[in-house]
């Protein structure tokens, strides 16, 4: 792997980071009222700024307003933008909307790309992704999903419930995975269709999205066939599209978080005076930094690593996704956690890094628990060598002599 990068891809880096320090995290003084994300009005200048910067929707096509990177350049800049929790919401890159705009490109009609892709790489309007439902439904296994949708004159009828879909209050649109006769389809559900009710959001610790994590009720909701997205009964297939990319994109921005809040420890730890020596110069100090420098150096690896994977269009990249997931959630959060710890009474204010502990928190469990996917990595593991021992066998017989 060549990880050399373009210098046009530096530019950006370096442009996103100056923006982000000069122009995002100043704005975050704006953020303090309780509740789910920022008012609309925050989010509106947040986006007219990264607009002028020319920094808007790097993850989307040029056609729709974005700047086209691929998954090895978004890394790159999903990255620096996660250096503020606002940070992904001024440029349009934040779930649950990046992923939804990264399926839509590559699974909608052209007239499902013009009236729902659009507007949302414009940032005029917000979206969700609505698979989660709450147990017995489907959480980690979608295959247990108890929403159904069935054939319906000119179209079909949803019929169920969804339980914590970010950005699910104030969203345009909904992608709604339901269960049809030979397996999962997903469905372009307008948020105005009799039936659709969003019921709230639920009091999560995590509270960046916009719109919080709702609860929507789907009671014969009637949707057109042309609001298909791909073909019926291949929900299962698609949702594979999203969620391997959106997991690393999770990684990327969270990877940022993690960053900053090391770089806040960072200069605590160089001006604190304790015991009559700098708290940097100090044997345990020193150890939290260094192994949160590791954290970061592995993860920003792991990362790279998986979006050439991507990139490729390797068979891999489900595998490869887990495994990032899994262990830059880990490695993010034990470097926030070591970042409170070396900022002492400091690190426990809300502002900034009780903000940024509970934000990173949640992620070992969405996008599938980090349990569920060290199931999916061993069941792979063993697969993979029952096939070399099979392969090695089968060649031994054909080289041995009759």
């Amino acid at each position: 792997m060549d990880f050399t990068l373009s210098d046009q891809l530096l530019d950006l880096r370096d442009r996103t980071r100056a923006f982000i320090d000069d122009v995002v995290i100043p704005m975050e003084a704006r953020d303090r009222v309780r509740g789910h994300g920022p008012d609309d009005g925050l989010r509106a200048d947040l986006q007219d700024a990264a607009r002028a910067a020319g920094l808007f929707a790097p993850h989307v096509a040029e056609e729709f307003g974005g700047l086209g990177l691929d998954v090895r350049g978004q890394s790159v800049v999903l990255e620096e933008a996660g250096r503020s929790l606002l940070g992904p919401l001024a440029m349009n890159c934040a779930a649950p909307d990046e992923g939804n705009m990264a399926m839509l490109e590559r699974i909608a009609t052209p007239e499902q790309a013009d009236r729902f892709l659009a507007p949302l790489a414009a940032g005029d309007v917000r979206s969700c992704f609505a698979m989660t439902e709450r147990a017995p439904g489907a959480g980690s296994d979608p295959s247990m999903l108890t929403t159904v949708a069935e054939p319906d004159g000119d179209g079909w009828r949803i019929d169920g419930e969804k339980w914590f879909i970010t950005g699910g209050a104030g969203a345009a649109f909904a992608i709604v995975m339901a269960k049809t006769t030979h397996g999962a389809t997903m469905f372009l559900v307008d948020a105005d269709t009799p039936g659709y009710e969003t019921v709230g959001a639920l009091d999560t610790i995590d509270r960046i999205s916009p719109g919080g994590h709702a609860r929507i009720r789907l009671d014969g909701v009637h949707v057109p066939a042309d609001q298909v997205l791909g073909a019926p009964h291949e929900g299962f297939k698609y949702a594979q599209v999203r969620l391997a990319p959106a997991r690393l994109t999770h990684c990327m921005r969270w990877l940022g978080c993690a960053r900053r809040a090391l770089e806040i420890a960072l200069d605590r730890a160089e001006t604190r005076e304790v015991f009559g020596s700098r708290l940097a110069d100090l044997g345990l100090a020193q150890r939290l930094i260094a192994d949160a420098v590791i954290d970061i150096e592995t993860s920003r690896a792991t990362i790279a690593r998986t979006a050439a994977i991507l990139d490729a269009g390797d068979r891999d990249g489900q595998r490869a996704s887990s495994v990032a997931k899994v262990h830059v959630s880990e490695a993010v959060n034990r470097i926030v956690d070591s970042a409170v710890q070396l900022s002492g009474s400091e690190g426990i204010l809300v502002d900034p890094l009780g903000r940024l502990i509970d934000e990173v928190r949640p992620f070992r469990i969405y996008d599938g628990s980090n349990e569920t996917h060290r199931w999916s990595i061993a069941r792979r593991a063993v697969r993979a060598r029952q096939r070399e021992r099979e392969a090695t066998e089968t060649r031994r017989r054909a080289a041995s002599p009759a």
